[in-house]
């Protein structure tokens, strides 16, 4: 294939598509859903793509589904690749101060991690590589995924077996950035973002007055030990080369100024870049919570709710990115993220199962300071919509030199 050609004209369709992909992305911002089940936003998503030559296959789990886009050029039975796109749909239990017209209307709920862009683009795509199908030599799977936003879409959909419906060879997913430049892509091979475990320790003692502590065994002292400790594990015990984050954000405990309580619970999140280091320090948490609350006479129950793996992105994917990035958006339009980022992504789960790749597309408005510019998760988060139409560019292309010659 001639790689040139074919990606300049990903990037003429993707503007081609822009219009109706900023009204989709419009609409659902406008009616934003948290968590597993999100039918509006399902329903305008399949609305896009009613009419398009496309399989449909639902998750049983949550309001999620695949599109499965079988390409037409040299195929017999299972011949031919098979590529997964993701974006993932759901909003975030935050009330909206953005002022734009088309803001969300459902109070405590916004899209402030840019998931309206993300399916909007990859319903965009989905159109323009439906437009080719006749050419494509291969699969696409297009995932739309709810429950990013720590309800573990991703992971529910691959247990309904929607991966085994068509089984990709490699997956991608994109995912927006307003600190970057507009039209930038950032990414790199290896760990891009941690994995997100919940820490939960209740250290029971034995509560009474405040004035006669020495007839009481007070768990206050205790936890705020264990919080020192775990702060001093992670500074002398975690190599700087594989590092962790483990912050007590939760402190419950009491109900009036003289009285010890029986009870204090502590709560957390860890986040690491391999599975070592998340042993190691799942490991240190329960035995420090343990330990000194049994050298004060308390006892600790301890748990780990497990959240994301650490999204790890195979050096050919990233290498791919890294390629169209230069070819959709010039010879600046790629930058190589120094170190990866400690927040998580359910997209981890997919990349668990199938090698690829995530990587991050500046949104950034015109004129405004990315460095500045409200991040995301928060309540005036903006984004700069044109830049949409590199987004579906880069699915497009990705899916297409992926289909056409694998990782080479």
């Amino acid at each position: 294939m001639n790689a040139t050609g074919p990606l300049q004209d990903w990037r003429s369709l993707g503007e081609a598509v822009l219009a109706d992909t900023i009204a989709l992305r419009r609409a659902i911002h406008a009616e934003p859903e948290i968590g597993l089940a999100c039918p509006r936003t399902t329903a305008k998503l399949k609305a896009a793509l009613a009419g398009l030559p496309l399989e449909i296959h639902d998750s049983k789990s949550t309001s999620g589904f695949i599109a499965i886009l079988r390409g037409g050029r040299g195929q017999t039975g299972d011949n031919g690749r098979t590529v997964l796109l993701r974006g993932d749909m759901d909003a975030l239990p935050l009330t909206e101060e953005t002022g734009l017209d088309f803001a969300s209307t459902i109070p405590g709920a916004m899209h402030a991690c840019g998931h309206d862009a993300h399916s909007a683009m990859l319903a965009g795509a989905a159109r323009a590589l439906c437009a080719r199908k006749d050419q494509l030599p291969g699969t696409i799977v297009f995932m739309f995924q709810p429950g990013e936003e720590g309800h573990h879409g991703a992971r529910w959909m691959i247990e309904d077996g929607l991966l085994e419906i068509a089984r990709p060879d490699a997956a991608f997913a994109l995912h927006i950035s307003p600190n970057a430049p507009a039209g930038v892509f950032l990414g790199r091979e290896g760990p891009l973002l941690a994995s997100t475990d919940t820490l939960i320790a209740n250290i029971k003692g034995k509560g009474g007055h405040a004035a006669m502590p020495h007839d009481c065994i007070d768990p206050i002292p205790v936890a705020c030990e264990i919080v020192t400790a775990l702060q001093s594990f992670v500074a002398r015990r975690i190599p700087v080369a594989d590092p962790a984050v483990l912050t007590i954000t939760q402190i419950h405990a009491g109900s009036s100024h003289n009285i010890i309580p029986d009870a204090v619970r502590l709560m957390g999140t860890l986040r690491t870049l391999s599975d070592s280091t998340r042993e190691k320090a799942r490991a240190a948490f329960r035995q420090i919570a343990g330990d000194i609350s049994n050298a004060h006479g308390c006892t600790a129950e301890s748990t780990i709710d497990e959240g994301y793996p650490v999204t790890f992105c195979d050096p050919r994917a990233t290498a791919m990115m890294r390629d169209l990035a230069v070819t959709i958006s010039g010879e600046r339009g790629w930058s190589t993220m120094t170190a990866p980022m400690m927040g998580g992504e359910d997209f981890s789960y997919v990349l668990k199962e199938v090698p690829g790749a995530m990587a991050f597309v500046g949104v950034a408005p015109p004129g405004s300071d990315p460095k500045t510019n409200p991040p995301l998760h928060n309540t005036r988060m903006t984004i700069e919509e044109s830049v949409m139409a590199r987004g579906v560019a880069m699915h497009c292309a990705l899916a297409e030199r992926f289909l056409e010659r694998g990782f080479n």
